[in-house]
């Protein structure tokens, strides 16, 4: 999700079609750590610790170690991690976003870990991506995730339910009179706009023949980003979104909007599951629509991770606990407790997991979404891309103008901060 990104969204059919072990610390490769007196910090999502209780007790009681389990916003677990780090006060093991991946390699604030072919062979080939820096692993995938479209049975039944881009704008034309919609996004956000822009060509970068980003080909503001974005434009220029999802509130009002029955559909993540079924909403969830040319919207998969510090004073055994919180059958139960869909390839048609509908649409999205990059250069995309996209929502500069500007933005930041690699 974008907050994952500022969030980062991050779940399943190559991308849910996700998988690691089976059954404990011994699936690292390496041999077992003496271990007996110490003790291991692991910080987890907020309210997520719940999915790993009998996992971290089945470990202490076969490693004769106490694990100290710390819940704090996964986004927010590295910015930690620099300061408490290197004072010792940080863990062992941490969650973060996979986009986040590549600058915490950068800032040797991650453990390299030493983990056999046959353990990484269990995840899909997206989600073990996300934890790659130069050929090597840095982290094991717990859950994954993508935007899809969720909509209130009570306004718009499935059968109704438009399929395409642009017939939810047909449809949202007619809908909407200022205090009910149709159809919002957050379109002036990348993390969002992107399921547009690619879809007509558009991409954040270029990769090399070896699959690698290649940072210094920027396509935010190629002829496919501009055509996607002018579409996106038409939504806000002719009030079919109103004003108040444009900024950095935009989010809080699009919720607001879909919890209190005024939109008929809005696109979000599977992270408001829990939160629209308290609010009461009759609500469906489906892949998102496709566009004019007969391409699918697109999405970023994003991907949690259980990743090593490098500040660990017990990294092996750190890593043990890695990859038995990750494994199959600690992965299964974790989604029976938090309705995250693991990463774990075997669990992809778990009937358990795929009676969820959230779990089917992300499973579903996922064969048309990319990886949100995990290079560093990436946190120089986000700001310019979000700031001109902005100015498109409110007809303050025309789509190519704006996005040419975030373009040579992002790539004089890069120069700045980067060059030197």
């Amino acid at each position: 999700m974008k907050m994952v990104k500022k969030c980062s969204v991050l779940m399943l059919c190559s991308a849910v079609s996700l998988s690691l072990a089976a059954c404990g610390p011994k699936e690292s490769g390496s041999a077992k750590s003496s271990s007996k007196g110490s003790e291991l910090v692991v910080w987890e999502d907020k309210e997520k610790s719940i999915g790993i209780k009998d996992a971290v007790a089945a470990f202490e009681k076969e490693h004769d170690i106490k694990v100290k389990v710390v819940e704090k916003p996964y986004a927010q677990q590295i910015e930690d991690l620099r300061m408490d780090g290197p004072a010792g006060t940080g863990p062992d093991v941490l969650t973060m976003p996979g986009d986040q991946i590549g600058t915490a390699v950068t800032e040797g604030l991650l453990k390299e870990l030493h983990v056999e072919k046959d353990v990484q062979s269990l995840y899909t080939d997206a989600s073990i991506q996300s934890q790659m820096v130069d050929q090597k692993l840095y982290g094991l995938p717990k859950a994954v995730e993508t935007t899809v479209l969720f909509y209130n049975k009570d306004l718009i039944s499935e059968k109704e339910l438009p399929q395409t881009l642009e017939e939810w704008y047909d449809y949202s034309k007619k809908t909407a009179d200022g205090s009910k919609f149709g159809f919002l996004a957050l379109f002036d956000q990348i993390y969002y706009a992107e399921s547009v822009m690619s879809g007509y060509g558009g991409y954040i970068f270029g990769k090399n023949q070896d699959g690698s980003y290649n940072p210094s080909d920027i396509g935010i503001n190629n002829e496919g980003a501009v055509k996607g974005a002018a579409l996106i434009q038409k939504f806000y220029k002719e009030g079919i979104f109103p004003a108040g999802i444009i900024g950095e509130q935009g989010i809080n009002v699009l919720e607001s909007l879909f919890t209190e029955g005024k939109a008929a559909a809005i696109i979000s993540g599977p992270w408001n599951v829990e939160a629209f079924s308290k609010a009461g909403i009759n609500y469906g969830i489906t892949k998102l629509p496709k566009l004019d040319n007969g391409k699918n919207m697109s999405s970023f998969i994003g991907v949690k991770s259980y990743n090593v510090s490098a500040f660990s004073k017990n990294a092996e055994l750190a890593q043990e606990l890695a990859v038995f919180l990750a494994n199959e059958k600690n992965s299964k139960t974790r989604y029976e407790q938090t309705k995250e869909v693991p990463a774990v390839k075997s669990l992809a048609n778990d009937p358990a997991i795929m009676k969820s509908e959230a779990a089917r649409a992300v499973t579903e999205q996922s064969r048309f979404s990319e990886l949100t990059p995990n290079i560093p250069e990436m946190n120089e995309i986000w700001t310019p891309a979000d700031s001109a996209l902005q100015t498109i929502a409110t007809g303050k500069a025309d789509p190519k103008q704006a996005l040419d500007q975030a373009a040579e933005t992002a790539k004089g930041q890069i120069k700045a901060k980067h060059s030197g690699k």
